[in-house]
């Protein structure tokens, strides 16, 4: 071989090397995460205002409506607003004079102390469920007809509350405790029947429905030790009951994803082991993840997060990311998404501060409380497409 036909050949050798080992192009869904994402738009909900508290926001399935808690002093309300910000009207509740049943009205007419929390929606949004004590200390679940009446559901001595409406039935499933453990009931909203779910030595709290309306998945444990478990067929609970997690840690507030394939929960599983530290763990809601070990502590998707017990971790509409909070006070605990294909998380720039209470509508417009001045205020923003 000549010298020259020698120079072609190892400059095919190098191109074809070159071919082999260079990474291949990004294809357009596959880009780089942005080190930031900044909102569209984020907006108080309503006007800022001073002497009250805002907490726990709650979309309803369409994402027109949202209600949240409104603290004034010692008395607990719940306002129903439009997406907008404008207010539809406001539930508060008081023991009737001389008799048992309580009235409803606007605030301001009465100022006993009252509390009215735990929203939870009926599927077309036109009716929601509660928790409120009446104003005379006993705790049941109530159901208010927008622009309508308000029903006590529940007359139990013992305390009621937890509820979350069903999908696609008029079932709401609550905690009571009137077994003295804390158990899961169902309550038909027409009849107002009760039926039993779960026999426990410990507490079974906070249950959600799977979007199916077909499962349940809730906490179940003591004070030290809680387990994520779910219920497969509500017409058989004792059969279908299972663990999702086994570990000594501490798992707290399981929310199923839109499509109702995983769950997301809160633990305090940290290689440092610190209880104070906790993270989000997502696993299949099949079973078919490991309960403990290394192979659960290889589902956490988030670290040092600030815990949302009232709601849970903030599923997107499209099952692939969660907002939540990050723990970081330096940072005045900023709003967080992780995208669970990419394993990326990045700040989502709010401008606001304390943040807390997060959660999505499902077309996409993220809810939360923020401090402003020392009060709480409920903020909305809508992340770019």
């Amino acid at each position: 071989m000549n010298a020259a036909r020698r120079r072609r050949a190892l400059a095919c050798v190098v191109l074809a090397s070159a071919l082999v080992t260079m990474p291949p192009a990004a294809a357009p869904d596959e880009q780089a995460a942005p080190a930031v994402i900044v909102p569209r738009y984020v907006r108080p909900l309503t006007s800022v205002e001073s002497g009250r508290n805002d907490a726990n926001p709650v979309w309803t399935r369409s994402g027109k409506l949202i209600a949240f808690e409104r603290s004034r002093g010692d008395k607990k309300e719940i306002v129903v607003a439009r997406a907008d910000g404008t207010l539809v009207h406001t539930i508060y509740t008081q023991a009737s004079e001389g008799g048992k049943e309580p009235r409803f009205f606007f605030p301001g007419v009465v100022e006993e102390v009252s509390y009215n929390a735990g929203i939870a929606w009926s599927p077309t949004g036109d009716r929601l469920a509660f928790t409120s004590n009446g104003g005379v200390g006993n705790y049941d679940v109530y159901v208010h007809e927008l622009g309508g009446k308000t029903t006590r559901l529940t007359t139990h001595k013992e305390k009621d509350g937890q509820a979350d409406w069903s999908p696609v039935t008029d079932q709401l499933v609550f905690v009571s405790g009137r077994t003295g453990k804390g158990d899961l009931y169902l309550l038909d909203v027409a009849s107002r029947g009760v039926t039993r779910l779960t026999w426990g030595t410990s507490p079974f709290l906070y249950p959600q429905w799977s979007p199916d309306g077909t499962k349940l998945t809730m906490l179940h444990g003591n004070n030290e030790n809680h387990d994520i478990h779910v219920i497969d067929d509500v017409r058989r609970p004792a059969e279908t009951l299972r663990a999702l997690t086994t570990w000594p840690h501490d798992d707290l507030r399981p929310v199923w994803s839109p499509d109702g394939r995983k769950i997301a929960f809160y633990s305090n599983y940290n290689p440092a082991g610190d209880p104070k530290t906790w993270a989000i763990v997502v696993v299949a809601a099949d079973g078919s993840d490991p309960t403990e070990g290394a192979g659960l502590a290889a589902k956490v998707v988030a670290t040092s997060v600030l815990p949302d017990v009232e709601r849970g971790p903030a599923w997107m509409p499209d099952s692939a990311a969660i907002v939540y909070v990050k723990d970081d006070r330096s940072e005045y605990n900023p709003l967080y998404l992780v995208d669970l294909v990419r394993g990326t998380n990045v700040l989502v720039k709010t401008e606001t501060k304390m943040n807390h209470d997060v959660t999505c509508s499902t077309d996409g417009v993220i809810a939360f409380r923020a401090q402003v001045d020392q009060w709480d205020q409920i903020f909305v923003a809508r992340l770019k497409d």
